[in-house]
Order: structure tokens, then sequence, then C-alpha cells
């Protein structure tokens, strides 16, 4: 199967850039990442009033120049990783935004979303609620200090209810619970093999924890 283009996507914390990172570093990839500097998400994570549709519409409008952009140039006749799909924002809109808010989100992303390159495979990275309190936890974003466990598991329901029903591209649902791909080669060696096999359709894979 042609996997020119592979997008990771997953919860807050499960560790896509990682992942990207190392993919770029071991296999010589070109990475693209999403634009990390959206001035409305720490007023987001406060919960002041109109930040969660300014945050979504920032983040909408971002990715969309992003892979266009990426999609005018060569960048996906090489091998390219994503920490990010066009799809993550439609979860996180649904999760957050109030019924009208959501009615003008849904009228732009249907004009939007056509436009972009669609992946060869999406990568879907899951762990458990622990696993993404204490990742967010370690790595410690500004932006990110005020996220709570209830929104982290609400993330988290919303990514395997929408994945659940998804089919647009082939699909490797990975669950990262009980591994540590960053710090433990084998692991990441085990799920670039996990990558490498994958065919047409979707699969679930789960490492079994070491000993």
């Amino acid at each position: 199967m042609r996997k020119n283009y592979i997008a990771l996507d997953g919860p807050i914390g499960v560790g896509k850039t990682s992942m990207v990172n190392l993919m770029v570093q071991h296999l010589g990839a070109t990475k693209m990442l999403e634009d990390p500097e959206n001035p409305f998400l720490e007023p987001f994570y406060k919960e002041q009033a109109g930040a969660a549709f300014q945050a979504q519409l920032y983040f909408l409008l971002s990715r969309y120049q992003i892979l266009t952009e990426a999609g005018q140039s060569d960048l996906f006749s090489r091998f390219t990783v994503a920490d990010f799909t066009m799809q993550k924002d439609r979860v996180f809109a649904h999760l957050t935004l109030t019924d009208s808010e959501l009615l003008l989100y849904e009228k732009l992303y249907g004009v939007l979303e056509p436009q972009v390159p669609k992946p060869d495979l999406i990568v879907y990275l899951q762990g458990s609620i622990d696993v993404l309190v204490e990742r967010v936890k370690k790595r410690d974003r500004d932006a990110e200090r005020n996220i709570s466990r209830d929104y982290l598991a609400q993330v988290a329901e919303a990514y395997a209810h929408y994945y659940l029903q998804y089919d647009d591209t082939p699909l490797l649902v990975i669950n990262t619970t009980d591994i540590d791909f960053v710090k433990d080669s084998a692991d990441f060696e085990d799920l670039m093999t996990q990558i490498d096999a994958m065919e047409a359709g979707r699969r679930v894979y789960v490492p079994r924890r070491a000993g």
C-alpha cells in the first residue's frame, strides 16, 4: 500500500508529535506539524466566554492552510508524517462548541475539508486517562496547565466515538498505554513494523506489556 503521507491522531498527550519526531529521525521522513501557537487556547482552557469558538476557528483555518499549501507543493511525493489531521478539528468542535456555534462551524468545515489532501494512512494513538494525565503533566506546556482530568477523559471518549465509525482512509489503531516508544527503541520499532505492514481497511493493535 502506498504510504507517502501518514498522519497521526489521538487525544491530548498521547504522543503524536513525539512519534512524528522519531519517525523523522530514524526513517528520514519529512515532518509536518500543526501550529501550536493558538492565541485563544489558554483562554479556552480557562473557560472564558467565546474562547472555544475562537480557538476552534483558528485551528480549522490554520490546519487548512498547512495542508492545502503542502498539497500544492511536492511535499506528498516524499515520505511525509504529520502530527495532526483535518478530522481532528471536527472531533474537538463537536466536543466544545454550542449548537449555534457548531452550525456555523459545520458550514465552514464542509467548504474547506474537500480541498484538503487525504492521508494514505491514519495512525490513531490511544492511551488510558492515567497515561494521558501523566504525559500532559510531564511536558508542562503553559497553555495546558489548566486542563482537567475530566476534560481529557471527554477528549479520549470523543476520539473513540469518532474513529469507531471512520472509514474515509486506511486506519491503524494503536493502544500506547503499556509501552513507551520514546524511551524504549524496541517499542518504537514494533510500532513501525505494524505501520509498515498495514494494508487497506482498519486494524487495532494492542502491544503487550513487557514481562
